[in-house]
């Protein structure tokens, strides 16, 4: 089943950058290990891999893991947005397992000719999760054990393999949230579902917001509007609409400053430049760059202790007042 749209092409996007990717394992792959994964930690392999099916698959996504410390594994992330599930995916899953390990063998035989015959040779694990954003509950099989006939009789002979499955219907907007980071926003906006839900988005908490904002760096800006926009061309919203929305983020970006958190950062930061023209300021853009910083870690500080929005108002008034 071949899929081609706007939500393939954003989950495509947030699955190419290492950052929110590993983010993902963090936050919905409860094992222990990947608790550590990092963006350096991770290798695309989907040019390698997707090219050998006969369909395109433009979310489908394989990643090789590189722990320190560790044998390597390996990831295999599919997207499936269809208001119909898809039964077919325990077989596909094991088309792409079969793959990584074949591959696996013939780069060990490249480097060691006859290795994978010893035997102490090993095959890497293999990760396998689906990311269902789509209408209901996921009712396919997860185990090809279920998807094989007479599978009591020759139980010893199928394999047994389980796919995770991540359903975005199964989380609140409120769970969402507590993830925090740009990850939850995109998956907020992935959750509106045509243009009569915007007002969800409006509704917002105001600390979420102001978090989110602090939180994403500069560089995402763009890769996360483009998927808003994408998301919400998605949900039938016209692009007036989902400009609207895609503004939240890019206040981030300096374009506005419309949150008291942003107001107080902004004038900090001008203060430092009239410090600067004063000639008491040190350090040139070194030091300017360490003092975003610490204002950056402050305030999450701040929301870290559960302060409401009035009372971290008012600490970084009297943090402005004692400079």
């Amino acid at each position: 089943m071949a899929i081609h749209n706007a939500a393939d092409n954003s989950f495509k996007l947030i699955f190419n950058d290492h950052r929110l990717f590993a983010d993902f394992l963090r936050d919905f792959i409860h094992i222990d290990v990947l608790k550590d994964v990092k963006p350096e930690d991770i290798e695309d392999m989907r040019e390698r891999f997707i090219p050998l099916f006969e369909e395109s698959r433009d979310a489908d996504t394989v990643k090789r893991i590189n722990l320190k410390g560790a044998p390597p594994f390996f990831v295999i992330a599919i997207l499936e947005h269809e208001s119909k599930v898809n039964f077919r995916s325990c077989f596909k899953m094991l088309l792409y397992i079969s793959l990584v390990l074949t591959e696996w063998e013939k780069d060990a035989e490249k480097r060691t000719p006859g290795s994978s015959l010893r035997k102490g040779f090993k095959y890497p694990p293999v990760l396998p999760m689906i990311l269902y954003d789509g209408k209901g509950t996921w009712t396919a099989q997860r185990n090809f054990f279920e998807r094989t006939h007479l599978n009591t009789v020759f139980e010893k002979y199928i394999p047994k393999f389980e796919y995770e499955v991540i359903n975005l219907n199964d989380y609140s907007e409120e769970e969402i949230m507590r993830f925090g980071g740009a990850l939850s926003y995109i998956f907020l906006i992935d959750k509106i579902r045509n243009s009569r839900e915007k007002e969800r988005i409006n509704r917002l908490p105001d600390d979420y917001v102001e978090r989110l904002r602090l939180q994403i760096p500069d560089d995402m800006i763009k890769l996360l509007t483009d998927v808003t926009l994408s998301l919400l061309d998605k949900s039938g919203h016209n692009r007036n609409e989902a400009e609207a929305v895609a503004a939240i983020i890019e206040k981030a970006e300096g374009k506005e400053y419309g949150g008291m958190f942003e107001a107080a950062i902004e004038s900090l930061r001008e203060e430092r430049e009239e410090a600067w023209a004063d000639g008491r300021a040190e350090g040139h853009a070194e030091g300017q760059t360490e003092g975003r910083e610490e204002e950056r870690a402050y305030v999450l500080g701040l929301l870290d202790q559960g302060l409401s929005v009035e009372e971290i108002k008012q600490h970084l008034k009297q943090r402005t007042e004692s400079k």
